[in-house]
């Protein structure tokens, strides 16, 4: 059926006009005479008022047929490739490779060989299945809602921390209490026969099971979002610290705490750790990139993943007791992986491929210069244009190394976190009442990805220490929340730099405007870049001189310090009229 045609109207746009202005309509659809005003020629018959009127007019009308012309030309060059790629499959609809009639086996093996080819199996999803929390359910989220509301309201970490009331221990134990009596109510107000079945035993330590599920509910629902729950998970992860506690236990005589449900755990119980060595599950669950494709390309990838997904659904229900919710669960939460790693990850090497592009290590641009000077605009470090570089490149691929692994790192923090043989101390760190716990788990891991990072630079530039378990970062949470932000400071500026050429052409005031102040397109965008390398990365930020510096944290507060004035910066307009509005989400 073919499309309605977007080609504009042939009536005049501007007969109207031609009223308002008090003279003839028809003398004014004459194209002959609407040249002749567009061109000056009728001056003497027209005040310079009713000239400048027309002429503008005109000009609107011709940009808007111009952008119009242009749409219908890209939608014409999109059908013709539509229709190509629809002429190849008609032609090969029901045959083989030799031409003859097929009985679909050759169309799943050559699905299976595009699958395998485009998308190279993940040869480490068996090791990366272990840190990958299992998605929650319809009916885990209804509970997920009631561990959020009782945590909100709870007052823990105040009336434990910061008052001095009693014995400690007797604080806790009594706040411990009463979370769970908060669970167990609410439970009751939303499902009455599920919370009179809870209540049927008096003491909170014959329903063990059930509050060690739902707060393990919130533990895994904060891994997969971590922009959620940035006030609840603080009292969550501290109240699980503080049960874990010898003396805790004794009193509750129960444990609040359970390992974390992963993909691999979860087939393990189910005998089903194959799948996992499957090639088709990756095809069925990997990202669809749109970049640099056109709409038929993206469409003819989303139908093989489609394709993939159904078959491994067919192939798995059944095997091992495996449900089809069971399958989709396994696939949707390998998926939520993949996403995560898209937008928190890819930010990383997006910025990785915009220094090697458009910066020279080996040149020095004058203007583009990336060296920075101790004292200089607030640099705390004193590096000339090539070893900034350098340290700019090894910083972004130790980010990139940390997201990657991120899902590793919150399984490692929260261990570091509950392990009762590792306890923590109250101390003043200079920002608020902290708990200072060592961390070794993140620490060992840590030095690994620090390595790795220097393997792909070549040599380390600055400081390769990692705070932990001090004033900077007393604890694993503190560590695991800070490395929460990269996407959120890399995100808005890879979207700005990204959308630029798009907005610009979309408003013509914006492109006189970014023209005339920066020199066009191009050069603001190595205005933007060359400054976030230079005073994104200069050991500023911190509150004081010690703190400061090239080391692992105190690049992210470099960072961190550059967002923190990205109002004042000449560019900062530009960045609004993308669409900017903070670095930050919403709590």
């Amino acid at each position: 059926e073919a499309p309605a045609s977007p080609l504009p109207s042939s009536s005049p746009p501007d007969a109207e006009g031609a009223n308002n202005i008090g003279r003839n309509a028809d003398e004014f659809t004459d194209p002959k005479v609407l040249a002749k005003i567009a061109a000056g020629e009728m001056s003497e018959t027209l005040s310079k008022e009713d000239v400048k009127t027309l002429q503008a007019r005109l000009l609107a009308v011709k940009s808007k047929w111009e952008k119009e012309r242009l749409n219908i030309e890209a939608t014409v060059r999109e059908l013709e490739n539509r229709i190509e790629f629809k002429k190849k499959e008609v032609a090969t609809d029901g045959k083989n490779k030799n031409g003859e009639a097929s009985d679909g086996k050759d169309e799943e093996e050559e699905d299976g060989k595009i699958e395998e080819r485009e998308t190279i199996a993940d040869t480490q999803l068996l090791e990366r299945s272990n840190y990958i929390p299992l998605r929650l359910t319809l009916e885990e989220r209804k509970f997920l809602r009631l561990v959020t509301s009782a945590l909100e309201v709870s007052e823990y970490t105040d009336k434990v921390d910061i008052s001095k009331w009693g014995n400690r221990a007797k604080r806790i134990y009594a706040q411990l209490k009463e979370i769970c009596a908060i669970l167990s109510g609410l439970l009751v107000a939303c499902d009455y026969k599920a919370g009179q079945k809870l209540l049927k035993n008096d003491d909170f330590k014959d329903n063990e099971e059930f509050f060690q599920y739902m707060f393990e509910l919130g533990r895994r629902y904060k891994i997969l979002n971590p922009e959620r729950m940035r006030s609840a998970y603080g009292k969550l992860i501290y109240l699980l610290q503080d049960s874990q506690d010898e003396e805790i236990q004794e009193m509750m005589e129960f444990s609040l705490v359970r390992p974390l449900m992963s993909v691999n755990r979860f087939l393990t119980e189910k005998k089903m750790t194959k799948m996992l060595n499957d090639p088709l599950l990756h095809a069925a669950t990997r990202v669809i990139h749109e970049k640099g494709k056109q709409r038929w390309e993206i469409e003819r990838e989303l139908q093989q993943k489609r394709r993939a997904y159904n078959r491994v659904k067919d192939k798995y229900i059944g095997m091992g007791g495996m449900k089809e919710e069971d399958v989709e669960l396994v696939m949707g939460s390998i998926a939520d992986n993949n996403y995560f790693l898209k937008f928190n990850r890819d930010p990383c090497d997006e910025m990785i491929e915009y220094l090697k592009s458009k910066f020279n290590p080996d040149k020095v641009d004058g203007e583009f210069n990336l060296s920075i000077g101790y004292g200089r605009g607030g640099a705390r470090l004193n590096h000339d244009h090539k070893t900034q570089y350098y340290f700019v490149m090894q910083t972004l691929h130790l980010w990139r190394d940390i997201l990657h692994d991120f899902y590793r790192l919150w399984f490692l923090a929260e261990d570091d976190l509950l392990n009762p043989k590792s306890p923590y101390r109250l101390r003043n760190t200079g920002q608020g009442l902290n708990r200072v716990q060592h961390s070794p788990n993140i620490g060992r891991e840590m030095s690994r990805i620090i390595y790795t990072a220097r393997q792909k630079v070549g040599y380390w530039i600055g400081s390769s220490v990692v705070h932990l378990g001090d004033h900077n970062v007393p604890n694993a949470f503190m560590f695991i929340d800070k490395y929460t932000q990269i996407s959120r400071i890399l995100n808005p500026i890879c979207i700005t730099l990204r959308r630029l050429e798009q907005v610009l052409s979309e408003k013509p005031g914006l492109q006189k405007y970014v023209q005339d102040t920066f020199g066009g397109a191009d050069r603001l965008r190595m205005i933007v870049l060359s400054d976030f390398f230079r005073h994104g990365f200069d050991g500023s930020g911190a509150d004081n001189f010690f703190d400061a510096g090239s080391c692992i944290d105190g690049r992210l507060t470099s960072a961190w310090n550059w967002c923190s004035l990205i109002h004042k910066k000449p560019y900062y307009p530009v960045f609004q009229m993308t669409g900017f509005a903070s670095f930050d989400g919403q709590f």
